[in-house]
Formats: C-alpha cells, structure tokens, sequence
C-alpha cells in the first residue's frame, strides 16, 4: 500500500515537472487493495504536488455510494475528478492506472469538441482511428464520468471538451506515456491544421496500425 501511494505521489510531480500539467491541476490514481477492499488512490484536492506526502493520498472503493459517505467525513478530500477514475475502473479491467491532464495541447484541442482524426498514424495509440472527445459537462460530475466512459469505447485515451485529456495504462509508467503521446499528437495536430486540412488515413490503414501496435511497447 505504502509503494503506491508513493508511485501516486512520485508521477503527480511529473505532472509539473514534465510540463503535463500546471500547478494543482490534473490527478493521478493507481487501483490497489485496503483492508481487503478493492479501490483505488488518488491524489487529493487542493494540495500542491510539491507538499504530497503519503497521508494526503487517498482511497476509495469501487462503491460510488460509500464513496461519497465516506468523502465528508475524510479529512483530505479526493480529486473532484474521483468519479471519473472510478467509473474507468469499473468499466475498463485493464485500466490499473489513471492519469488526468490539463495538458496545454491537448486542452487547446479540446476546446473545439471535435474528435482528432488519423491524420498522423500514431492516432492508434489511444486504440482506434481517431481520438475521441468527451463532450463537455462540470468537472466533478457523474455526467461527465458518463461522457468519458463513452468516448473511451475502445479507446485507452480520449480529451475532455473544454477541459484536457484522460489515458489510462496497466501501471502509472504506461499511463503517464500514453498521456504525454496524446499531448505530443495534440501538438502535431494544431501544427498540421495551420497549413490546411491533412490527409486522413483510411479506416483500412489504420485497422493495419492498430494491428501493429499491439505489440509496439514491445519492439
């Protein structure tokens, strides 16, 4: 328990150190067991990455209604993102891992609503033909939970209208990449669309991607 808290508390800083995300924003999660109850950790609210420290890590069971019993009686509250992660996990059995951003790119893109199409193959790395876009709802909120778990439909990453991006991984490592290959990609996006509409990968390329990158951790 004590290992993850402190692997929560280590990539929460690389948030800002990696320039993934400024300041307090953003949150990072690890499923784990407590007490012989599953959940997860995840960062807490409104406390600097810098001044973390393994008690200001917090868990929650995969129960949103003892969650939000337990959550006023905590003294450090979780993320106000908690729903989100929670709701991944129930959903996704390979998501072990959660990273969330404010990503400058990637929240830039956001900001259009619009999904990012196979214009650079490297698309495949979120698991389809494009990297979907939640549509907007108030941060916090189980419509905006319900709005990512859509738009992560085989998918392991997806942006939040308005707001930044969301990957998930089997461990914080993967995560954490995945998140900054979205971020990268974003980049790549708004630099390719300034020149005019790109050429878009057909479906049938892409499906030979997707194929390929299977195995890509691996090469």
């Amino acid at each position: 328990m004590l290992d993850k808290k402190q692997e929560v508390i280590e990539y929460a800083k690389k948030l800002n150190t990696e320039n993934l995300s400024p300041l307090r924003s953003g949150n990072i999660s690890i499923r784990g067991v407590n007490e012989e109850i599953d959940g997860f950790f995840i960062t807490p609210s409104g406390i600097k990455y810098d001044d973390l420290t393994t008690d200001s890590i917090v868990f929650l069971e995969l129960n949103e209604n003892n969650n939000i019993k337990k959550i006023s009686d905590k003294v450090i509250n979780p993320s106000s993102e908690w729903r989100f992660h929670q709701d991944i996990y129930i959903e996704k059995r390979d998501a072990h891992a959660i990273v969330h951003a404010h990503s400058a790119n990637a929240a830039a893109v956001s900001a259009h609503g619009k999904n990012i199409p196979a214009f650079h193959y490297m698309v495949a790395l979120a698991g389809g033909n494009n990297i979907k876009c939640a549509e907007y709802a108030t941060f916090g909120t189980k419509e905006l939970s319900q709005n990512i778990i859509k738009a992560l439909d085989g998918r392991k990453a997806c942006l939040m209208s308005n707001h930044g991006q969301v990957a998930f991984g089997k461990s914080l490592s993967e995560a954490f990449e995945l998140a900054g290959e979205i971020e990268n990609i974003c980049h790549q996006y708004i630099n390719t669309i300034k020149l005019g509409q790109p050429k878009i990968l057909s479906d049938e390329e892409m499906k030979k991607i997707l194929d390929k990158t299977k195995d890509y951790k691996k090469n």
